[in-house]
């Protein structure tokens, strides 16, 4: 105990020191010979320890986070994405540290650094630490969406960098969950155009993502009488005959791979046109196995004899001679009297 009591110590005094260090003034730093690499490594081991939700919560009494979020400024783009990168662990599955940096205007240079950031590894993983902070925090999605969040969703999925695609495509399914109205704000920026694009991207997670949100989107409309373009629903049509021409011309293995690929086309294609997709008559939509029954790991990790006994317990089973045994008691006997 004494021992775990002097590491926890060790951490924290080590996190005062880090702290002292990102208050000091860059132009000071750089007289001293600190330079960009020894802060990103600095940030790396605060990362590091900023991963326990209690050092994360201590941070800010230590006075750490709000210099930490000043990071987010900094001059360097490596730093300013470092800095967003600890953000995003501490706020992650923490709703305590997540109203600490909203009360601290965190998510003010994040927004910032995410829509007009000129690195693109920086504007990712503001976006990244945006999406761990927001998540399950309704103030926070209430902010995001005050700040024209949705058009700085839009430029990343216009972007040509497929993690920065992939952030934006995870987390707009979860913003429209949150408010199944912003169906509509996303349809009028010309979110489902763009989704069409990437559903034929050559990166399978960009696909997959672009597809489950065009099946969030199709499923909305299909609820709403009178809302849907047959030129965009001409266009779904292709794309979608597209992708089920590329599945067909996969490998074994690669189809067995793209199985949630598969299974998005198929419930596009029926929610969109009323009708089973293709892949249902090329027997692609189910390969061999996928449908088959959950093994059985009863006989292989409980004892014969437990088996047995459960299967035993249909007294219709048993001959009719066979002599009742006094059932077994658990618990203390009887006392002596």
């Amino acid at each position: 105990m004494e021992a775990m009591q002097a590491q926890t110590v060790d951490v924290i005094q080590r996190m005062k020191e880090i702290t002292l260090v990102m208050k000091t003034p860059e132009e000071v730093l750089e007289s001293q010979g600190v330079s960009p690499q020894d802060l990103e490594d600095m940030l790396d081991e605060l990362q590091e320890h900023v991963e326990s939700i209690d050092m994360a919560n201590d941070l800010h009494s230590i006075g750490g986070l709000v210099p930490l979020i000043d990071y987010l400024k900094n001059s360097h783009a490596n730093i300013r994405a470092k800095a967003a990168e600890v953000v995003s662990t501490i706020v992650q599955n923490n709703p305590r540290s997540q109203q600490m940096v909203m009360e601290a205007n965190g998510l003010e240079p994040l927004l910032s650094n995410f829509t007009s950031d000129p690195d693109v590894v920086s504007r990712t993983k503001a976006l990244g630490a945006i999406s761990s902070l927001i998540r399950h925090n309704k103030p926070g999605v209430a902010a995001f969406r005050l700040a024209n969040g949705y058009a700085g969703l839009r430029d990343a999925l216009s972007s040509e960098n497929v993690r920065f695609q992939r952030k934006a495509l995870n987390l707009i399914p979860y913003l429209l969950h949150e408010n199944q109205s912003d169906c509509g704000v996303v349809t009028e920026l010309g979110f489902p155009r763009i989704m069409m694009h990437l559903a034929s991207s050559e990166d399978a997670e960009v696909r997959e993502a672009a597809l489950r949100c065009l099946l969030d989107l199709a499923r909305d409309k299909s609820e709403k009488p009178n809302s849907s373009s047959s030129e965009e629903d001409d266009r779904l049509k292709q794309i979608l005959q597209e992708r089920i021409k590329g599945i067909s011309e996969m490998s074994a293995e690669d189809l067995g791979a793209a199985r949630e690929e598969r299974q998005l086309v198929d419930s596009l294609w029926n929610t969109c046109l009323n009708e089973p997709s293709p892949l249902r008559e090329q027997g692609l939509l189910f390969l061999p196995g996928e449908d088959a029954p959950p093994p059985d790991v009863a006989s292989q990790h409980f004892q014969p004899s437990l088996r047995a006994v459960a299967a035993n317990r249909n007294p219709d089973t048993k001959p009719k001679s066979e002599k009742k045994e006094p059932p077994l008691l658990l618990g203390p006997g009887p006392s002596a009297s």
